[in-house]
């Protein structure tokens, strides 16, 4: 008898199937007629569209998110991280959270026209500007579109403060522009590093920077004088949570001034998604690692509370929070950074008025 098609991991890529987003009315399920026959298939390019945004800077409230505001150059992300939290909003788009997030990309052309305009208008109030909190601002695809540096470039002749997150080394590329608003208080940057396995880290995240080149980065940034801070983020337990001292101390010894984390969020179709991968590349442990994670989120896959959602709940949470906690004293990263963003010097850069501005 055939057997129906097994998922399949392509190398360069996280996800390993394409299930329709919850918000599509029809759903493709495959049958065994006895004619299937399974073949290789085709390793999926990157697609990429061009967007034409009506507006760029997002808002939240959300009291568990350390800032207000964003903006996200790209929609979906090559990187193909399989735990990515932004995945299930690629169903918004009519597209599958899973390969077609990593594969088919969209970019926001208008990006610093859209965003000058509302930095430019009258009740604008400044508060700093997180870039990329959806998907990373410096994915492969920026090396070519350079939305993210023209984004800076704009932010540093308003004097606007932003914050950004990163896995790739490819920020090394704007150090001229991050040293000067660095200079002005405009800018703080993290880095996302949640292993130093190399080979666990091509699994998890195929097409971010290498772990240790990661490092590299943090060092860069330090030595230039831009301050930068490490995120292990997400920990996922019994599988790259063993690296977590070794990852905060090396953090510290290449000059990052903080240390955070998160532990792994499944929401929506990244629930699906992840268990797969785990399916696939760790079969002997992956019923221990979800049974770890149902434990972190009150027996559920996904737990969505504020509270919690972030850092988990339960005794094997209070583990890690606690491992968090000794291994950033001994690498002298548990003083919190106090040095803040300077919004003060904001210039809005609008066009000249032959009326002027009365405000």
């Amino acid at each position: 008898m055939s057997k129906l098609p097994t998922p399949t991991a392509f190398k360069g890529r996280g996800a390993l199937s394409n299930p329709e987003g919850r918000f599509e009315s029809t759903q493709a399920v495959a049958e065994d007629d006895g004619w299937y026959r399974e073949e290789a298939a085709e390793r999926p390019g990157t697609e990429v569209r061009e967007e034409i945004a009506r507006s760029v800077i997002s808002r939240n409230d959300s009291p568990d998110v350390g800032f207000s505001q964003a903006i996200n150059p790209y929609r979906g992300c090559e990187h193909g991280c399989v735990y990515c939290y932004a995945r299930p909003s690629h169903a918004y788009l009519n597209l599958s959270p899973g390969l077609d997030f990593e594969t088919k990309l969209s970019v926001k052309t208008n990006l610093v026209e859209v965003l000058r305009k509302e930095l430019a208008k009258p009740g604008y109030t400044c508060s700093p500007i997180n870039i990329g909190s959806n998907t990373d601002v410096y994915q492969p695809i920026e090396k070519s579109w350079r939305l993210t540096r023209a984004a800076l470039e704009l932010l540093g002749e308003c004097n606007h403060p932003c914050t950004i997150v990163t896995k790739n080394a490819l920020i090394e590329r704007d150090l001229d522009l991050l040293v000067s608003m660095a200079q002005r208080r405009l800018v703080h940057v993290f880095i996302s590093i949640n292993s130093l396995d190399n080979r666990l880290a091509s699994k998890l995240e195929p097409r971010a920077s290498a772990p240790h080149r990661r490092l590299q980065t943090v060092r860069t940034l330090h030595d230039a004088g831009v301050p930068v801070g490490v995120l292990v983020a997400p920990i996922i337990p019994a599988l790259n949570e063993r690296d977590l001292e070794e990852i905060i101390e090396r953090a510290a010894t290449n000059g990052a001034h903080s240390v955070g984390y998160t532990c792994i969020r499944l929401p929506h179709e990244l629930k699906q998604l992840f268990r797969e991968w785990l399916d696939q590349h760790y079969p002997d442990r992956a019923s221990h690692i979800m049974s770890l994670i149902q434990q972190m989120n009150g027996g559920k896959d996904y737990d969505s509370h504020f509270a919690t959602r972030m850092h988990g709940q339960g005794v094997f949470a209070d583990i890690i929070h606690k491992r968090v906690l000794v291994a950033a004293r001994k690498a002298g990263l548990d003083k919190a950074w106090t040095e803040t963003l300077d919004t003060s010097k904001f210039n809005p850069c609008r066009a000249p008025s032959p009326q002027g501005e009365l405000f």
